[in-house]
């Protein structure tokens, strides 16, 4: 007669900001999967998806503070945090908007240090807890036509190694989750962009524009970073703070 262990995540509450879809809804779906109550933040959140739907505008600061609250008050806890919204605009600096800088900055750099300062309080009282970042190979390497977001994600790198130093004392760990380019929404819809600044038809732009700088020419799908995710949040991941957690398919090797 076998007995089942349960999850070493069983019990914990989780905030994943960006969970409609995308690496943000895998994360939620894995975690809620190992027993993680998760309430799944998005700007247009699905009450059909992992966890309980929270409507959230996290370009709005207040809406951070929000979000972090509804998780302690519907939990009574909370245990991970997983910021992962984010959007994505492809432009030559000459055109780039500053109203795209700012929004793109305000959700994928500001959100996380508000939510980070919200959700300090409860980290430092759950006996194992996390703030994850779902950054990318751009928080380590640049790409042309991508001023804000590479920027931010160069920033929330900063930004991590910063609360793992503040957090460490508390037994709070921070990491950034690092890939190269994930199968997801926000992926597919710049594609058309990237074809119209490179002059490169759709299928090229996939095989010589995102794929080009990685030894491993495929797309990483959601369900791998989530699995990311999980590992850092449990007790294997417990080592790991203030370091960027890389899954790039061998972009930054070169």
């Amino acid at each position: 007669m076998t007995t089942e262990l349960a999850d070493p995540l069983a019990g914990r509450s989780a905030l994943v900001t960006g969970a409609a879809s995308g690496i943000g809804r895998a994360v939620a779906e894995r975690l809620q999967a190992a027993g993680v109550r998760v309430l799944a933040a998005d700007l247009r959140p699905d009450p059909d998806g992992p966890g309980v739907a929270f409507e959230a505008d996290l370009t709005d600061p207040g809406a951070n503070a929000a979000a972090v609250a509804a998780a302690v008050e519907r939990f009574g806890r909370l245990d991970i945090v997983v910021a992962n919204a984010g959007v994505q605009h492809v432009a030559p600096i000459e055109e780039f908007p500053l109203e795209r800088w700012q929004t793109i900055l305000a959700l994928m750099l500001t959100s996380p240090f508000l939510l980070a300062r919200s959700a300090w309080p409860a980290l430092r009282e759950s006996p194992s807890g996390r703030f994850i970042v779902i950054a990318s190979a751009h928080a380590l390497a640049a790409s042309p036509y991508k001023a804000a977001y590479v920027s931010a994600k160069h920033g929330v790198l900063g930004l991590v190694k910063t609360l793992a130093l503040e957090g460490a004392a508390h037994g709070i760990r921070t990491t950034a989750v690092c890939p190269a380019y994930v199968r997801t929404p926000l992926v597919e819809h710049q594609i058309a962009d990237q074809a119209r600044v490179h002059g490169l038809s759709e299928e090229e732009v996939t095989e010589q524009v995102l794929l080009a700088p990685q030894a491993i020419k495929q797309l990483i799908e959601p369900s791998e970073v989530a699995e990311v995710v999980a590992f850092l949040a449990g007790p294997g991941g417990a080592s790991f703070t203030g370091v960027p957690v890389t899954m790039d398919q061998g972009w930054t090797a070169r």
